[in-house]
């Protein structure tokens, strides 16, 4: 579960690091993280997938070089998947977490919640906020829709964000009547502008694309979290 939250967290930096800090100060950015995630995974007994997780941050920023997503396809994608699935599996809830873990206050207006669960969270959050839309554009790249389709449709880049973090906590607190109605009340709302859509359908293609894949991020995320908690 930790190995997970570590990963998501560290590539989760990187991709806002990446949209937010100018070019010359990344470096110094990338490092001080570096520093301060292995402090952070020291403390709660977990310094290898330390080395997983900045490896793996490696790896995406090579396969995503710019903002659109790169041009590596999806194997970027599949390889935060896979190695995200192979940490639960392998690690769930420990029953010892670390020093870190021994000072944690497990109590919270949701009930009992360890560092491990309380790091895979925030390294979930991290990855749904900027990741998630890097994963987007590898997937509206992939479906051949064109570039110019998504400055068709306004807003995507915050309101993708704010609806995976929405989904990914509407489904971790059951409520899926809510859930249904904030994905029913994005179409509606998107409804004038796909009904004005040309014959080739791009602005229709690209919000079902993109909808979809941003939905499936969040429950992904939410599904890890089940399943280690779970496990």
């Amino acid at each position: 579960m930790i190995g997970a939250g570590i990963v998501l967290l560290a590539v989760g930096a990187v991709d806002l690091l990446r949209q937010y800090m100018p070019r010359r100060g990344r470096p110094a950015a990338f490092a001080l993280g570096a520093v301060l995630l292995l402090i952070l995974s020291a403390g709660a007994d977990a310094v290898v997938w330390t080395f997983v997780a900045l490896g793996t941050a490696t790896l995406w920023v090579w396969g995503t070089p710019d903002r659109r997503g790169g041009r590596a396809g999806l194997w970027p994608v599949v390889l935060i998947a896979a190695v995200s699935a192979i940490a639960v599996s392998i690690v769930g809830v420990r029953p010892q977490q670390g020093p870190l873990g021994e000072l944690w206050p497990v109590a919270s207006p949701l009930g009992l919640v360890s560092l491990d669960v309380a790091v895979f969270t925030v390294g979930a959050v991290a990855f749904l906020t900027e990741s998630g839309n890097v994963v987007v554009r590898a997937a509206l790249r992939e479906g051949s829709v064109p570039d110019d389709a998504p400055a068709a449709l306004k807003g995507g880049r915050l309101i993708g964000p704010l609806e995976r973090i929405l989904v990914f906590a509407l489904t971790l607190t059951g409520a899926f009547t809510l859930l249904a109605a904030v994905l029913a009340a994005k179409g509606i709302v998107r409804f004038p502008e796909i009904s004005r859509d040309t014959e080739a359908g791009t602005r229709a293609e690209y919000f079902l694309i993109g909808s979809l894949v941003s939905w499936v991020t969040a429950l992904g995320a939410a599904f890890l979290l089940w399943w280690g908690t779970g496990a």
